[in-house]
Formats: C-alpha cells, structure tokens, sequence
C-alpha cells in the first residue's frame, strides 16, 4: 500500500516528470518522420498495382497493425540483432532508443501507408483525367491536383494516428528508455505515492494531447478553407431570400390596404 494520498506531490512531481518531456517528444517526432517516410514508400505499390512489391506492402501493414506495440518493442530490441549478426552487423552497442524510434516509426508507417493509400483513392478520377487532357503530366497531376485534396481529408485521420503515438510512447519505459512514463514509475516507487505520480503523469499528457490537437486542427481548417466558403455564403443567401419575402409581403399588404380603404 501507499503513502496517503498528498495534493502537494501532485505539484512537485510535474517538474520532475517535465524533464523527460524532451525524451518523449523526441521519440514522437523522430517515430513520426520515420512513419511518414515509409507510409509513403509502403503506400506506392498498392497506389500503383506492383504486383510483389504490392503484396509486400500489405503484409507489413497487416504485421504492424495486427500484433502490439510491446511484442514488437520486444522483437525489434532482442531479436533484430540476432538477425543482423547473420549478415556480420553487430549492433549490439546501438542505444536502446534507436530501436525504440524505428519501431514507433514501423509501427506508425503501417498506418500512414493506410491513411494515404485510402485518401489518394478518395480524390475523382475524372479530375486527374481533366489535368491530362489539359497538358499536365503524372509528376504534375499529382502534386497540383491529388495531392492537396488528399492531404486535407488525411490529416483527420493522422492526427488520431499522431496522439495515438505519443500515448503509446508509455511503454518505451519497457526497454528501460527513462521518459515520462519511466520517470513516474521511478518517482512513485522512491516516494510510495503512487497515485499522485500517476495524475502528474496523465495531465501532461492531457495538456499535450490537448496541445497536438489545436494545431492539428488549425492545420485542417487552413487545408479545408477553400470547402467553407459555400457553407459561409449559406447564411448571406437565406437573408437576402427572406428578406425578399419580407419585402414581398410588405407591398401585397400595402396594396391590400389600400383597397380596402378606397
């Protein structure tokens, strides 16, 4: 059992906690531009029908996205070396976060891969084939005219996949990587106020959380800005209707009333 519950170690937990905040955010950035690259170049097969590379492709999206996070920090940490010293690469003395980063990023470019590949798909044919028949080539066909329409309708999905990593950054701590999750366990354990540790633990991450998903949605607005202008036009056209009406009205009365005063 613990100590008895104290607010004040609540408070004195956070800088602490806020010290291996850098070591979170690194493995959440570095997972995630490895995500993003590999997303893509996963993507590309099935985008395009490379009959191996194709089935390549969704074997690694079915691996990554069907068995935990932990089991693959585990077979990433202990079983990737083993491999590689069939081929004479010792990577033995490589840190312990750069196995923990490739494998959020693998695991982060299964979902990416996914993302893309649903939201290129989603994009009208018939516009691709009207940038062509205007003279556009592949290269620029898609980076004019796929691209920005795909971007916007993934990044809803993305940021879902964006704090679901760095949530799941919590069980780097498995491996022995010292971030926040870590660094609550150590704190609770030394000081045997377990609950205070934890609530310090989970409104960091709430304000982060928080945080990712202004910006993540400040960057979806500004990407959809061009599909708000009809719904901002709604309300100018419904007041100029009724006020049509109103005016309609207005002289149907007037002239009734003249007539009945004649």
């Amino acid at each position: 059992m613990g100590e008895k519950f104290d607010i004040s170690y609540v408070f004195t937990f956070f800088p602490k906690l806020a010290g291996t905040l850098q070591t979170t955010l690194l493995i959440v950035g570095g997972a995630l531009l490895t995500g993003l690259i590999v997303g893509f170049l996963v993507a590309l097969p099935r985008l395009y029908k490379v009959p191996v590379l194709q089935r390549i492709s969704q074997l690694y999206a079915s691996f990554f996205r069907g068995t935990p996070i932990l089991i693959q920090l585990f077979l990433f940490y202990y079983g990737l070396p083993e491999i590689l010293k069939l081929a004479h690469i010792d990577v033995s003395r490589a840190p312990v976060l750069a196995f923990v980063v490739l494998t959020y990023g693998l695991h982060t470019g299964a979902y990416v891969s996914e993302t893309i590949r649903s939201a290129v798909a989603s994009v009208d044919r018939g516009q691709v084939e009207a940038a062509y028949s205007v003279g556009m080539s592949g290269y620029q066909a898609f980076t004019r005219i796929v691209m920005p329409q795909a971007l916007a309708i993934a990044v809803p999905v993305l940021s879902n996949v964006i704090l679901a990593l760095l949530k799941d950054t919590s069980l780097a701590f498995s491996l022995g990587v010292m971030e926040m999750t870590g660094k609550s366990q150590s704190l609770a354990t030394l000081t045997n106020h377990f609950v205070e540790s934890y609530i310090s633990l989970a409104l960091i991450y709430l304000v982060i959380s928080i945080i990712l998903e202004r910006l993540l949605l400040f960057l979806e607005r500004r990407l959809l800005r061009h599909e708000s202008r009809p719904a901002e036009a709604y309300p100018v056209f419904r007041r100029e209707r009724f006020g049509r009406l109103r005016q309609f009205f207005t002289r149907e009365r007037r002239v009734r009333f003249r007539e009945e005063t004649r």
